[in-house]
């Protein structure tokens, strides 16, 4: 209702109960006004109209279901997701059972309700593994039933043509645990006669042209639908818009969702091959008229299909059985009897065979938990429908919409008189049609059509199309709503064939035609009149416990409606939307719904939604809801005839003191919007600031912590450098180690930059020369005496003045001279002496080297730089040479002048003992 009140000047009125006008012209206006812009749903109170379409609209998606799931049934626009959420929650809150009533004619869209109701649930239902194989077989159901109960008709392409009831099982947390199939009245006719325009149903069609080739040869059957009479009198075997090829697969995988086996599926398809092949068994007569079979073959088949023996098959469709005392005589039939018993058997197959498949479905369905459930009954029924020529079969079908019909209004005008009692406000009568009348021509014990027609089969004699029809006349001639050819006026007399009889229903006049009952009662049993007695019956029974399962529960509306006939997009025959408004008792509910009162809310809620109206109400009303309103609707300046008040409830009479209610609640919503949102202004501006501090404190604390963080890096860094600096101080004097060598390089760094500020005006000035360190002292000494020895008779020494002197490790070798080549040859000395028995020295730092061992000697001058060659005196009178060179490899060997001569790369050989030290 909040989401209709909102949206009223969009397009139409979304509930029809705040029409100013509850007329029929009022109503099909507004109908018209919304179906324009697509919007097929509008309410009255709780019941759902729905108008088809024609054509896909984007309003059945996933997130349109999201939309609707646990919202109030008015705070959104129409839609069929909104009933069907209403009534799953409301079953839990008030864990009690619940039924959706979808009705309408043929091509009114009920089966695709009860597809998006079915969908809706699958979808919003919690989810587990064992629930999600539950809904999959409750949707899986859906194309089985389809394919083997619906067929194309004159008004629809997929018509059901059974009465449909699933009773879907919810346990305490909302899980759907399970449902029940009820099927009623299977429309068996169809299986051996279709009218012109019109198909049998789904399945044979699906067979033919869908089933694989191996199949088709195990059935004995070919493909296309023309091969079959059962399937060709209808002449549109093939349509456009159905595609059987793709719905042979659907169904087959539907098949094995809901638990049918190998075996299970193939014996279901022999019984549906068996009744394509019986509708082409042929007879013929023989001189007498007496019945032959022109053909044994399809024969054949049937009963290799069914498991029955050929010969009783034959017999039985060609031979009538008379018992005579204790002896059977078989009396043949005539051609005409032998179809009519072909055809009767067909439809029984068909029909025991669809009752089988709801059963085997049921089974797979079924919930083994036997504590208590709750559930939400579906009940899609074909609808009210008038045809040229109206059978027994269409006869029960409009029994059932009649008797559906009386349920609609006592269910309805119970729950409202029950509320308006509840209430304590007085009930106004209501002026609407009780249907009551008929059901009773039809029903009623001993008087009724019904019980007549029993009663005319167990009567002694031959009873005949016009003795069932003189005693309905007998019984009720001065009937308002029966009418037939002897009892019209001269007017309607014109309309009437003598074999027929008119009950005026509450959807309209219908035309049944009794011809042929003779032939039925002739077929031996198989179409006899106690079989449409039995039919009556059971199918009365069946609606009579229908009735009582749907009473124990509560009732959900959705009433589906006809845009045209033609079934074209965008198009509206308002003719025929008048009549279906009519038959499906739309005015009534509108007027019962309204009841004198337009609306009506619990207090709570009313107050809630327009207590900002009244400065007394306004932001909060302290007291009770009801002493609440009162002060707010006195504000408002309500009449006292405008308004009721119920004892949990307002009940407003008129839309438009509701309507200006509403207005005056859309104006003050701005003007609160307004101080709202300068209030939520402040209020973010506030808490942007307080972030922005808090932001600004934590980066502070941060940048605080990074330095401390830093200088605590740094002073530990220095503690290191001032202890290592210590240590090397204390050391200073020892030999260089780890310890004292960047102190000693530090000392030698300080003491040459001071040197450079302070050097002597004159080189032979050596009294203004800074005193050197311990370290350096020593170092000096060595270069002095380096300079010595090698300046001007080394040629690499220039280039090594300019580098640290540097610490010399000495390897030593005590060789003989027979080994000198070997030696030289491995090595790389820079420092040799080739003497027998004498030392040989190998070093990196030839000129530390040499003062290293002058200075130890104390002999400067004992070193003797040569350049080329060595000459040795080895033994007395006997002398060496030795030669030296370079090349690119080290080598060592005797040259052609007798002398060793020595190859080396870069690298120089001095000699020794003998030479240097004397």
């Amino acid at each position: 209702m909040e989401g209709a009140l909102i949206a009223r000047d969009r397009v139409g009125i979304q509930d029809f109960v705040l029409l100013d006008e509850t007329t029929e012209v009022a109503v099909l206006s507004n109908l018209k006004k919304r179906f324009s812009k697509d919007l097929i749903y509008t309410y009255i109170g709780t019941l759902l109209v729905s108008v088809n379409p024609y054509k896909e609209l984007d309003i059945y998606n996933k997130k349109q279901m999201e939309i609707y799931m646990g919202v109030n049934f008015f705070e959104l626009p129409p839609h069929i997701y909104a009933l069907a959420d209403n009534a799953y929650h409301t079953m839990l809150t008030e864990f009690n059972n619940h039924f959706i009533l979808i009705s309408g004619e043929s091509g009114a869209g009920k089966t695709e309700a009860s597809k998006k109701i079915l969908q809706y649930y699958a979808v919003s239902c919690p989810s587990t593994t064992l629930l999600n194989t539950v809904r999959d077989k409750m949707l899986m159901s859906n194309p089985v039933l389809e394919a083997f109960g619906n067929a194309k008709t004159l008004k629809n392409d997929n018509s059901s043509r059974f009465g449909k009831y699933m009773d879907i099982q919810f346990d305490s947390q909302g899980d759907a645990v399970g449902g029940h199939i009820l099927n009623y009245l299977l429309e068996k006719s169809r299986v051996v006669h279709q009218n012109h325009g019109e198909r049998n149903f789904h399945i044979f069609y699906q067979l033919v042209e869908g089933g694989s080739d191996d199949l088709l040869r195990k059935l004995g059957l070919e493909r296309g639908c023309q091969h079959y009479n059962y399937l060709t009198q209808g002449e549109c075997a093939i349509l456009p818009s159905i595609n059987d090829k793709n719905d042979w697969k659907t169904v087959k995988n539907a098949l094995q969702v809901i638990n049918f086996d190998e075996a299970a599926t193939n014996h279901l398809f022999e019984v549906i091959a068996s009744v394509l092949h019986l509708g082409n068994v042929r007879f013929d007569s023989d001189s007498k008229g007496y019945t032959l079979l022109s053909n044994n073959t399809e024969l054949r088949w049937v009963s290799n299909l069914l498991g029955v023996d050929a010969h009783s098959l034959q017999e039985g469709l060609t031979f009538r059985k008379i018992e005579a005392k204790k002896d059977q005589v078989l009396s043949p039939f005539t051609t005409d009897h032998a179809i009519y018993a072909r055809d009767a058997l067909a439809k029984a197959i068909y029909g025991q065979t669809f009752t089988w498949l709801v059963n085997r479905i049921n089974e797979s369905m079924e919930n083994k938990d036997p504590s208590r459930k709750t559930v939400i009954g579906l009940l899609d029924i074909y609808g009210f429908e008038v045809f040229y020529v109206n059978s027994f079969e269409q006869f029960c079908i409009n029994y059932c919409n009649e008797k559906l019909q009386q349920l609609f209004i006592q269910l309805t005008l119970k729950s409202e008189q029950e509320e308006y009692e509840a209430e304590g406000i007085e009930w106004e009568p209501v002026q609407f049609f009780n249907n009551k009348i008929i059901c009773d021509l039809i029903e009623e014990k001993h008087r009724g059509i019904i019980s007549v027609l029993d009663e005319e089969c167990l009567r002694p004699g031959d009873a005949t199309d016009l003795t069932f029809l003189e005693r309905l006349e007998e019984m009720m001639g001065n009937h308002p709503h029966f009418v037939t050819h002897k009892l019209a006026d001269k007017m309607t007399r014109k309309t009437l064939e003598r074999g027929d009889f008119r009950l005026l229903h509450y959807a309209g006049e219908v035309t049944y035609c009794v011809v042929g009952k003779r032939n039925h009662n002739e077929l031996l049993g198989i179409m006899t009149l106690v079989l449409c007695v039995q039919v009556a019956t059971q199918f009365k029974s069946s609606l009579q416990k229908l009735t009582e399962i749907l009473m124990a529960k509560e009732a959900w509306y959705i009433r589906c409606l006809k845009s045209n006939e033609s079934k074209q997009p965008g198009q509206f025959d308002e003719a025929l939307i008048r009549h279906q408004v009519k038959y499906l008792g739309l005015m009534e509910h509108l007027r019962v719904r309204r009841a004198g009162f337009a609306y009506r809310r619990k207090y709570d809620i009313f107050l809630k939604r327009y207590k900002p109206l009244c400065p007394a109400t306004w932001p909060h009303w302290r007291g009770p809801p009801a002493d609440g309103v009162e002060v707010l609707v006195q504000h408002l300046g309500y009449l006292p005839d405008e308004y009721k008040m119920g004892r949990t409830k307002i009940f407003i009479r008129h839309p438009r003191t509701l309507f200006a209610t509403e207005d005056a609640y859309e104006k003050c919503k701005h003007e609160l919007a307004t101080r709202i949102q300068a209030k939520y202004k402040g209020y973010r501006a506030k808490g942007e600031f307080r972030k922005q501090k808090e932001a600004a404190t934590k980066i502070e604390a941060c940048w605080r912590g990074t330095q401390a963080r830093k200088e605590k890096e740094k002073r530990a860094w220095a503690i290191k450098v001032i202890k290592k600096f210590i240590k090397g101080y204390m050391t200073r004097g020892q030999a260089k180690t780890t310890d004292n060598s960047e102190y000693l390089a530090f000392v030698r760094q300080s003491y040459l930059n001071r040197l450079k500020d302070n050097l002597p005006k004159t080189v032979l000035d050596k009294t203004t020369w800074l005193t050197p360190p311990a370290v350096l002292t020593e170092v000096f000494q060595m270069k002095i005496i380096t300079s010595s020895v090698f300046k001007g008779k080394k040629d690499s020494y220039p280039q090594s003045v300019a580098q640290p002197f540097a610490d010399t490790r000495i390897s030593k070798y005590q060789i003989h001279s027979h080994n000198a080549c070997s030696f030289l040859r491995h090595h790389s000395p820079h420092f040799v002496w080739l003497s027998q028995g004498d030392l040989v020295m190998q070093c990196d730092h030839l000129f530390e080297l040499l003062t290293k061992l002058c200075v130890t000697a104390n002999k400067q001058d004992a070193v003797k730089v040569v350049q080329g060659s060595i000459k040795f005196e080895i033994q007395a009178g006997k002398e060496g040479a030795v030669d030296f060179s370079t090349g690119a490899e080290p080598t060592v060997y005797k040259d052609k002048n007798g002398h060793l001569m020595v190859v080396r790369v870069h690298m120089f050989l001095c000699s020794g003992r003998k030479t240097f030290f004397h």
